[in-house]
Order: structure tokens, then sequence, then C-alpha cells
């Protein structure tokens, strides 16, 4: 079992950090420990008699699996009593009312949990999991934690990927930890004050040195780390494997890109009405399949990512291969296509048989499978089958495998459908990327 000595010094820094600090960012790359420092610091603060009662929000997956079991790796954090307070109402109440350290609750309860406490609030520490999942201002859960600011005594946010889609994102992050202090009272003041908008109001450019404005302001409160400056991980190697489209489906594709209606075989009719959902049309088709109406049914147009998937896992056949699905349609064509492949659970239990090898291909979902899972020892290979236009999702997926503990050279193979939406969802990736880097380089400096 590892003792507090085997932390890295980067987790020990992290760890003085939420101490001094008490309500803190932390921005710590994938695969930086961001969990065992934070668990660290709560057993420093429950044994210094600091805090009674502390509150971890994550995702579903991780709120079930992640934290209980990190802190049993742990002599130093292993005797934790850790309560899961997710499924049924029934059994949320349950694990509230028995006595513990530390209480795991999934995201889209807060609200729940926040009307039940009231002002009554109990507890004096909360860790968010993935914070980026409060960046929208309008949502619920953000609306709902910020009524507890002020009875919360210390406070992290824990996230690798806190302005996925630029820095409109980090306002609300921010009010949870100052009330605004810092970037301002509302989220019309801070676009006000950093931002400038197009004539219709729907777009927001940051003005001239707003990004430097920002950090500085932010900076006494957040801690920035990036692997490549802490630990030296395998090789990643990207590639993409690309297919064509049969002329007769590109026809219809291309019939689709222009004119927004289609009309399948099956005679019925496809609308997109905005770009948005052209989008999502558009990915479909993609990917093979395309949903013909609202109520679920769909139509499958093409096979021509599950052969390429075929040929990869044929060329590929020691390895263990975690593939990403992006709609429902994939899953099911998947699983039909190729029977022996295992879904990622709810519960997480695909897990440990991924990790002890027994899992030949594991399928998951990029929203669902990409924040808090340790996957590393269980292959080296993800496949995106569908994209996914979300940053965060896409880098916080395949640093499922590319992670401290990974053996091997990482290898990140995209199927991407020739002269389709597939070739720009990857671009638009890579310039949102340049905004994340921005902030987390501004910051560690």
């Amino acid at each position: 079992m590892l003792t507090r000595n085997n932390l890295h010094h980067y987790q020990d820094k992290a760890v003085d950090f939420i101490l001094s600090k008490k309500k803190v960012a932390l921005l710590l790359d994938m695969g930086l420990g961001k969990t065992v420092s934070s668990l660290t610091a709560i057993v420093d603060l429950v044994d210094s008699l600091s805090v009674n009662k502390v509150l971890i929000i994550a995702p579903l997956r991780v709120a079930n699996t992640t934290w209980h079991k990190e802190a049993l790796n742990w002599q130093h954090t292993k005797d934790l009593k850790v309560n899961i307070c997710t499924g049924s109402e029934k059994n949320r109440r349950a694990q509230l009312h028995r006595s513990a350290d530390v209480y795991v609750i999934n995201r889209e309860n807060v609200e729940w949990l926040v009307n039940l406490y009231g002002k009554k609030w109990p507890f004096d520490c909360v860790i968010v999991d993935e914070s980026s999942s409060f960046k929208s201002p309008a949502s619920r859960r953000f609306k709902s934690l910020r009524k507890t600011i002020s009875l919360t005594e210390y406070c992290a946010l824990l996230t690798g990927t806190p302005s996925p889609n630029g820095l409109l994102d980090l306002w609300s992050q921010y009010y949870l930890l100052d009330s605004g202090e810092r970037l301002g009272r509302t989220m019309t003041a801070y676009k006000q004050r950093f931002f400038e908008s197009d004539y219709m109001g729907y777009k927001f450019t940051p003005r001239k040195n707003a990004s430097n404005n920002i950090y500085e302001l932010v900076n006494d409160i957040t801690l920035s780390m990036q692997a490549e400056d802490y630990i030296e991980l395998p090789e990643r190697l990207d590639s993409s494997v690309f297919v064509d489209l049969p002329s007769k489906q590109m026809k219809a594709y291309k019939e689709l890109e222009k004119e927004f209606i289609l009309e399948l075989e099956c005679e019925s009719e496809i609308e997109a009405a905005n770009a948005a959902a052209l989008a999502n049309k558009l990915l479909q088709f993609s990917n093979g399949a395309i949903y013909t109406d609202d109520t679920g049914n769909w139509s499958e147009i093409h096979k021509a990512k599950l052969d390429a998937l075929a040929d990869i896992v044929e060329d590929n056949s020691g390895e263990n291969i975690l593939v990403a699905y992006n709609y429902k349609t994939d899953l099911e064509r998947l699983k039909k296509n190729f029977p022996d492949a295992v879904v990622m659970d709810k519960a997480g239990e695909a897990v440990a048989k991924w990790n002890n090898g027994e899992i030949k291909m594991l399928l998951a979902h990029p929203a669902s499978a990409g924040h808090g899972l340790n996957l590393q020892r269980g292959g080296s290979l993800i496949v995106w089958f569908g994209l996914t236009w979300s940053l965060e999702c896409y880098q916080q997926f395949n640093a499922r495998l590319h992670r401290q503990g990974q053996t091997k050279p990482c290898r990140i193979v995209h199927i991407v459908a020739n002269d389709c939406i597939d070739e720009r969802v990857l671009k638009v990736l890579s310039d949102k990327d340049a905004i994340q880097d921005g902030l987390l380089k501004a910051l560690k400096d």
C-alpha cells in the first residue's frame, strides 16, 4: 500500500495550496493526481478539526468508483469514512444520515442536495471534481451551489480543462470561490469588462490584453500545473484512418449539407433547422446512421467506419481497444458488429475488468467516461469511431489511457470520413486548444 512518502513533490504542493488558501482552483493536468492530493488535504483538515464534513461533487461514474477506491490505495487516507450518496433518493438520504468524513454525490443531484439542507448546510469543505461542468451560469447546478458559498470554509475546484470553449467559461467557476470578487459580481459585468460582442450580442471576443488581465486577477487562488513539466509520459501517437463514403451516400451527404434536407430511401424526411442541428445530422451521417424522427427511429446509411474499425481490430489483434462513440445509433451498430465488446456501465464495474486485461474492446461515451476513470492499465489504444465537438471531452477521454502509470506508447486513432464534417471537427478541437493552452501556461508562469 502506498504511503504519504510516495506523494510526488507537485502533489505535496497542491496539498499545501489547499490548506493555505482555503478556496482554490487546482488546474492540474490529467495524471497529476488531483484526487490523492485532495484526499490528503482532507485528512489534514479532518485531523486538525478544521472541518467536520466534506462534500465531493463528481461525475456519476467517478462518484461511484474513483474517490473511495483511491482513498483505500493510500495508508494515510484509508481510514477516511467515505459515503457514496448516489442512486435513488432513498439511498442518498440514507448515506447522508450515516456518519462519515466524506460524502460523495454526483453533480446531477447538487440542486436536490442544496434544497434538502437549505441554510442548514452541513458541509464546511466542498471539493468540485471537474469544475468545468459548472461553467454555465444559467445551469441549475451552478445556481444551487452558489447559495452555499458563504456557508463553506474550504472549497477546491479541480479540473484540467477550466475553459474548454474559451475564457467565458471561467466566470462561474471562480464565482464559486470568491462570490465575484475577482471577475465581477455578474456574468454581464464580466463580459462588459473583458469582451467585445458582435452587433447581435451573441458572440464575444476577448478585448486586447483581457486574457493577461484575467489571469492576473485569479492567479493568487489558482494553482496550474501541466503534466509535461512534472512527469514523463509514454509517447503519444496520433493518427487518422480516412474512409470514403460510397458515391451514392456521398452525394446524399452533400445534398444534406447544401440543402438541409435529405430524402432517405425509407421516405423519411430529415430537416436540419439550424446550424447546430445540421452539424449533428452531418456527424451522424459521417458515422453511418441518421435519426429519421424525434422518437429515436434511425436508418443505417453506410458501414465505412465499421469496416475501418474491423480492420483496426484485425491489425491489432493483441491489443485491447477503447472505442469512443458519439450517438446511440453508433453504440447499437458497434454492439451488433462486435458482439464481444463490453459497454462501459454506470456503476463502473467494467473498469476493473478492463484494467485486468479481461476486455478486448470497451465501448464508452466521452461525456460519461471522460473524467476521473483510471484505465491506463488495461490498454494503450483509443479509437475515435465518432468525434465530438467538445475539447474537454476529447482531452479527458484521451487521458484515460495517456496518463501516469501507462507503460506503453499511447495511440490515438481517429476514423475520419473524407471530405465530411469530421475533418472540420478535428480542426475546431485544435483551434479551441490554443485558448486552453494560453490559460494554463499563463497561470503556470
